[in-house]
């Protein structure tokens, strides 16, 4: 399953120029070209072993119709794949679903691994030719510096944040066991790089990459079961087990390469400036499974990964410590800490000191080990109490070896450790409960009632007398963050400190609680300071202010603030919003930090994180930026560890130039001068997206052109895609399903509705490409958008609105999506879509006729679905298979569901 060589055409099918096609192939870097051929080549061996060659047979004169169908609209090849399609057994159209998807897991594992590969040479690059890329930690440190001045610089850089939070909403489309596989194909793949294989080595990785591949093919894409909570926090627990545990301490060593010559000994020790957060296993907002033992479970394997891991690093680093007392001599604190671990343990330390005689590191580093598994087990005579021991511990090891004279052992593993301690902690990630404002007014009016409690207000009791069991066990920041959906006033915010009070019998007996309001519709960002002016008068957050130093938190919702108002009212309301809350914070002297629930998709709020922060008001960052990180950006952002390393350096690079007076100067003069602009697409473009959503019918009619009820039969995650049983409104469907059908549809209407009629609303296109050049908002706006409409098809999307009988909506979304598509055309001053970013047209380019196979293969099952009513119960499970097979190859093939 090769992709052959196209010819040039000129006719587009998507609004890109599909005659640059051949060339996108021959543009392939050729290392991922071979990559690519390799794996496609061996599919097809898989295949026809598996299948015979008739299946490769079809799958190969689909591709090559949906190639031609793509490169020349004018032919007939389109129809032909319909008919193709039409044609196959329900049977034959499963197992070709399954190859187009394993052909887009190949392709994604390697451009992947090539981005890996791209990322050393371009580091091998900046080291020879001296030159840092201006996303780089270095070239925003020699920007800040140059800005603030050296003492300044350093000063902000000890207070940088980042704080990704990861959460299990229901995106991630591969069953666990896909995963696995295509990790090891990944493996064997980098494996073919190393120089040293010779042709012996090449043709047994061959062997072994053909049968990873087959059982690729072969393993099930789809989960026979929905994952219970728990099952999502131990899939989360593999990226900290494979991938930051080991990847952050060496991020930091980049951080101190900013400061000193990298071969100095004695490192300046950089922050640890990365916080790990979690809502899986916490966040019970509409879903009924996460319950009060599953967030204590949750807390407890969180736990037990990290005390594993750091007992792993602790005998890793004393095993290596075998420095002589003679060659290293212990300090008089080195040699009082060896006395008082054998006052806990006389026949632990004998049996280690016989082990190790004369290497005293190496002894109490031992120990040191040992005491972190008796942490982890629960063994309150040896084991720590609080992370600070163990790190007060390894700092008389880390000094002793200074004072003797080897700092780099000080400053290497040592150090290493030490980061890993200040970054996870002993409880690995801060969990952060959810729940609705509802549900919190509910049980208050039960709790006032007298009578006996409700089981949902039984849970929010139980809920909160887990907190304060977690904090007993892990430590208070474990678990203290509460957030609550939907806030609307203060009382949202009392209740929860009332709540707490009434679970644990006093407000003494409370759990320590941080309340962080989340403000998610588009008039709840516009009261937001209000509700925040008001909330500053509860005791209880005047208490906590005091005690963090005056720190507070507020959570922006992207999600349904887009759902509520389409996506230009809400990237506007929130840059607002942000704006005011900045200003209120600085006004009573608040250390703020602005929480940005983010999704994957263009429509919730996704894009590269870094140009979100280079873009945000004056004052809304100032050195701490905290998002959620959801669904497949998890895997994708922290699954390799040159990926998450060049991730959170961009993050913090964008995070330490956001504040800088230059940056700052620009995005006020640029909100001030494009003021008017922004009121006029803020009015224009809602009321067109009104317009559509709030037309009598449209939520039945959503539900018809989509495949929205579908989803729901996906066992993506524990949470249900509702919050409630009916499906009347919009507010009645998640975020997630509402971006998640539109994207299968490839519409992608959540991202891009509404822009165009603002644009043509303001009319004037210099003036709009002057924004485009000077304001990052705006500019980040259209490229956001450049990007979803790309990945729209409009010959797939015009069959998908078919399926409905409102010709009025569907002329509608036709209209708004051309009248876009030529409006970004026009701004960008480009021939066509995405002709200014190579890298992704050509991602798109090759991908999308690919992507069209899929579609058909869906819409088949979707207008079986709609139009039978089969009492052949076999034949129907066979259309809701290849359905389910297709929604999958889909999102594996734009590499986005929700």
């Amino acid at each position: 399953m090769t992709d052959a060589s196209e010819a040039t055409v000129t006719t587009p099918a998507n609004g890109i120029a599909t005659g640059s096609r051949t060339g996108a192939v021959l543009e392939m870097p050729d290392a991922l070209r071979h990559d690519v051929r390799l794996l496609g080549e061996m599919l097809g061996t898989v295949l026809t072993e598996s299948g015979g060659p008739e299946l490769l047979a079809d799958v190969e004169r689909l591709r090559e119709l949906t190639i031609s169908a793509y490169d020349d609209a004018g032919s007939d090849a389109f129809a032909r794949a319909e008919e193709l399609v039409e044609s196959f057994t329900l049977d034959r159209a499963e197992k070709v679903a399954r190859a187009f998807t394993c052909y887009f897991h190949l392709v994604n594992l390697a451009e992947e691994f090539h981005r890996v590969r791209a990322l050393r040479s371009r580091e091998s690059g900046k080291a020879a030719t001296g030159r840092a890329p201006e996303d780089s930690l270095q070239g925003a440190w020699a920007f800040l510096t140059e800005e603030v001045g050296e003492d300044e610089a350093r000063r902000r850089l000890d207070g940088i944040e980042f704080r990704p939070v990861l959460t299990a909403h229901p995106t991630e489309a591969r069953r666990r066991a896909v995963a696995a596989s295509i990790r090891s194909i990944s493996e064997l793949l980098a494996e073919r790089d190393d120089p040293r294989l010779g042709d012996a080595g090449l043709e047994g990785n061959r062997r072994q990459l053909l049968s990873q591949i087959d059982r690729l093919w072969r393993t099930s894409p789809l989960r026979s079961t929905k994952p219970t909570p728990l099952d999502e926090v131990r899939t989360a627990m593999g990226i900290f087990d494979q991938t930051l545990f080991s990847a952050l301490p060496q991020m930091y060593r980049k951080v101190d390469a900013l400061l000193q010559d990298p071969d100095s000994p004695a490192p300046l020790q950089a922050p640890a400036f990365v916080r790990l957060g979690s809502w899986i296993g916490a966040d019970r907002d509409g879903n009924p499974n996460v319950t009060s033992s599953i967030t204590r479970s949750a807390a407890a394997i969180a736990s037990e990964h990290v005390l594993t891991a750091l007992e792993e690093a602790a005998d890793r680093v004393g095993r290596a410590l075998t420095l002589g007392a003679d060659t290293t001599p212990a300090s008089e604190e080195l040699e009082g800490l060896w006395n008082r671990q054998r006052q806990l343990s006389t026949e632990l330390t004998d049996e280690v000191a016989g082990k190790s005689p004369n290497e005293p590191y190496r002894r109490v580093m031992l120990v040191i080990a040992e005491r972190i598994a008796a942490t982890r087990r629960r063994d309150a005579d040896l084991g720590y109490d609080q992370p600070e021991e163990l790190l007060a511990d390894l700092a008389v090891v880390q000094s002793s070896l200074v004072a003797a004279g080897d700092a780099r052992q000080a400053y290497g593993d040592v150090q290493d450790l030490i980061w890993q301690v200040q970054t996870f902690g002993f409880h690995l990630a801060e969990l952060e409960v959810r729940q609705h404002s509802k549900v919190h007014n509910q049980t208050l009016e039960d709790i006032d009632s007298g009578g006996e409690l409700s089981p949902m207000s039984q849970e929010v009791l139980e809920t909160l007398r887990t907190i304060s069991s977690i904090q007993r066990r892990h430590g208070e920041l474990a678990a203290h963050r509460y957030i609550i959906s939907f806030t609307t006033c203060a009382a949202d915010i009392a209740a929860v400190y009332r709540l707490a009070e009434e679970a644990l019998g006093s407000a003494e007996g409370a759990p320590t609680l941080d309340v962080i309001p989340l403000f998610e519709t588009f008039a709840d960002l516009q009261a937001s300071t209000d509700v925040l002016e008001e909330m500053l008068t509860l005791p209880q957050v005047q208490a906590r202010l005091e005690a963090t130093g005056r720190r507070l938190e507020v959570m922006l919702g992207y999600s349904d603030s887009s759902k509520d108002v389409g996506p230009v009212s809400a990237t506007l309301a929130l840059y607002d919003a942000q704006e005011r809350i900045a200003q209120w914070a600085a006004k009573h002297d608040i250390k703020l930090t602005l929480f940005h629930g983010r999704g994957g998709a263009l429509g919730r709020g996704g894009g590269p994180a870094n140009r979100a922060v280079l873009a945000q008001p004056p004052g809304s960052v100032d050195g701490r930026f905290k998002l959620t990180e959801q669904g497949e950006v998890i895997f994708a952002r922290y699954g390799d560890p040159v990926i998450a390393q060049r991730h959170i350096e961009q993050v913090a690079a964008a995070t330490l130039l956001q504040s800088t007076p230059a940056i700052e100067e620009r995005n006020s003069t640029a909100a001030r001068d494009f003021a008017d602009i922004a009121a006029t697409m803020d009015k224009v473009s809602r009321d067109r997206f009104y317009e559509l959503v709030h037309t009598d019918g449209f939520p039945a009619w959503f539900g018809e052109v989509t495949p929205q009820e579908e989803v729901g039969w996906l066992p993506l995650g524990s949470r249900p895609a509702r919050r409630g049983l009916s499906m009347e409104s919009l507010e009645d469907l998640r975020a997630i399903p509402w971006v998640f059908a539109w994207t299968q549809a490839r519409i992608n209407l959540t991202g891009w509705f509404g822009l165009g009629t603002a644009l043509a609303g303001v009319g004037d296109v210099e003036r709009l490409r002057d924004a485009y050049k000077r304001w990052p908002l705006f500019a980040t706006m259209i490229d956001n958008v450049e990007m979803s409409l790309a990945k729209t098809d409009e010959r797939i999307a015009r069959r998908y609105l078919a399926l409905g009988e409102r010709d009025d909506l569907a002329q509608l979304v036709l209209d708004e999506l051309a009248l876009t598509k030529q409006w970004i055309v026009d701004i960008t001053e480009q021939e066509r879509l995405l002709a200014g970013h190579r890298v992704l047209g050509r991602a798109v380019m090759l991908r999308s006729p690919y992507v069209d196979a899929l579609s058909l293969l869906q819409l088949r099952a979707l207008r079986t679905l709609r139009a039978e009513d089969s009492a052949d119960s076999e034949h129907d499970e066979a259309i809701r298979r290849l359905m389910l097979l297709s929604m999958n190859g889909v999102a594996a093939g734009l590499q986005n569901t929700g």
